[in-house]
């Protein structure tokens, strides 16, 4: 029986097993799909934006620079890999609106370093799902394709996923098996929201007069387009979501709504490639039930306007690794798993209310398109631009861990030690971190007396942003800030509520 079984191998599956696998737990990866490649999940239609969010994860975790070779991003000549800031993919857009990048203060973001704290990187599905697939492999995961979960049981000990006539058994059982997630239907979780607005599709095609079509977003009184390179379009038809899945994408149709939506009479020649989506809104009303839970689109489904899927899905990942992982090892704190729906749920929320509005605001009619021109104004403000910015790079996420610190509960700043150690570099084995600035070190006994669950280190950083110690959890968030002369009786206080006691 292994320890966990994951069905999914997307990029949130694979997180997740990468996570659970760095804690030395047993994992079995199950994937319907016979093959990992996919051509809608190449360079043209599988194409993402990864978060200023999930590049700290990344690096945290020592993949980012696999990831960038992955994806096609050439590191500076001369500069380390690791920490060289990404590619810029700063900015981002509101319901097809872009920012200004010149307009974003990153400067009021609290407890941040200087950096390109809030850009993000152009990757691709089969970039990030390679990256990741390599790493889980590394670390002893077991990846079977081509299998299809038909039945799941459960009790107080175990799960089983039923594929056929094979039984796979576990200590618990996770679905990552996307937004038509069987494991969230089979397990019984409820699933409400709000039903779509549009049908969404992406294509890659050959265009007659495509010079017609103006590259970038389009906002038109008759829909939405957007026109990339190498005839890549995607566009939105606002039919209350009738024709998603249920009508074969034909030349003749997708023709019919590229000329409705751009108002121009240009002709596709010959269909490469074509998908469709809504903007449907749903989430579950918890991430668990019993032995199963869910993460990324098993949990919530909505539009994939401004890139945010992905990103939440790999947060999803990130939070949950490290609290199953204890959990399984026996060394959890009471209530520690439950801590994942306390913490995510809200996030999902928040970003399926961020879908909502953008699709409100890109509706075609007279009065969405007068909304369309107050945000406008708004966002080309510098604090409009900047509230934007932070929501879509996901550094404006802030857990209630119930302290009034304004830095607990954040994701931790990569503080920079004067040996030339950065935060990030002590995080790769998936440990928490204790960073000890005082003179006292005074912590070091409290730490080091979970030596297995948390790294100490000590000395004074480039910059400690007036602090003299933290305590930051495995997935990257500061459970506890102290002052220039910490408390050790509130480093243990917080540090026994995320990693328990100390060892014997």
């Amino acid at each position: 029986m292994h320890d966990v079984v994951i069905v999914g191998a997307g990029p949130v599956g694979l997180f997740l097993a990468c996570e659970l696998g760095l804690a030395g737990c047993s994992v079995l990866v199950l994937e319907r799909e016979p093959e990992s490649g996919s051509p809608l999940k190449g360079k043209l239609l599988g194409i993402r934006g990864l978060s200023a969010a999930s590049i700290e994860a990344f690096r945290r975790r020592g993949m980012l620079h696999e990831l960038r070779t992955a994806s096609g991003v050439h590191d500076t000549p001369g500069a380390d890999a690791e920490a060289h800031e990404p590619t810029s993919l700063r900015g981002g857009h509101f319901a097809g609106m872009r920012l200004d990048p010149g307009r974003i203060d990153a400067a009021a973001l609290p407890y941040r370093l200087p950096g390109a704290a809030m850009d993000g990187m152009r990757t691709y599905l089969e970039a990030v799902e390679t990256t990741l697939s390599e790493q889980a492999i590394r670390l002893g995961v077991e990846i079977r394709h081509g299998v299809t979960v038909s039945a799941l049981t459960q009790n107080e000990k175990s799960a089983i996923a039923h594929a056929g006539e094979h039984e796979y058994a576990a200590r618990w059982v996770v679905g990552c098996d996307g937004g038509r997630s069987t494991v969230r239907g089979l397990a019984g979780f409820s699933f409400v929201g709000t039903e779509p607005q549009f049908t969404g599709y992406t294509m890659q095609v050959t265009v007659a007069g495509a010079e017609k079509l103006h590259f970038g977003t389009n906002l038109t009184p008759t829909g939405m387009y957007l026109h990339f390179a190498a005839g890549h379009i995607a566009m939105a038809d606002f039919d209350g979501g009738a024709f998603d899945r249920s009508q074969p994408l034909t030349r003749d149709h997708l023709q019919s709504v590229l000329r409705r939506v751009s108002g121009t009479d240009v002709t596709l020649t010959e269909v490469h490639l074509a998908s469709s989506f809504t903007d449907r809104a749903m989430q579950t009303t918890t991430y668990r039930r019993g032995r199963v839970l869910l993460a990324g689109d098993a949990a919530h489904i909505h539009s994939p306007l401004g890139g945010q899927g992905l990103n939440t899905g790999l947060g999803d990942a990130m939070n949950l690794g490290w609290k199953l992982a204890a959990t399984v090892h026996g060394h959890a704190p009471d209530g520690l798993l439950d801590t994942y729906t306390r913490e995510r749920h809200p996030v999902g929320a928040k970003v399926l209310d961020w879908s909502r509005a953008q699709v409100a605001v890109m509706r075609p009619d007279p009065h969405c398109q007068a909304i369309q021109g107050v945000v406008r104004d708004l966002i080309g403000t510098g604090d409009g631009a900047t509230y934007v910015s932070e929501r879509l790079s996901g550094v404006s996420i802030r857990y209630d861990l119930g302290s009034e610190h304004p830095l607990v509960g954040r994701s931790a700043p990569d503080l920079h030690l004067e040996d030339g150690t950065r935060l990030s570099d002590l995080m790769r084995d998936g440990r928490g971190v204790a960073l000890d600035f005082s003179t006292a070190r005074s912590l070091r006994g409290a730490a080091e007396g979970r030596e297995s669950r948390i790294r100490y280190a000590a000395g004074p950083a480039e910059d400690d942003l007036g602090l003299g110690a933290v305590l930051v959890r495995p997935d990257g968030v500061v459970a506890w800030a102290g002052e220039r002369t910490p408390d050790r009786e509130a480093f243990e206080e917080a540090a026994g509520q995320w990693f328990g006691g100390p060892e014997s």
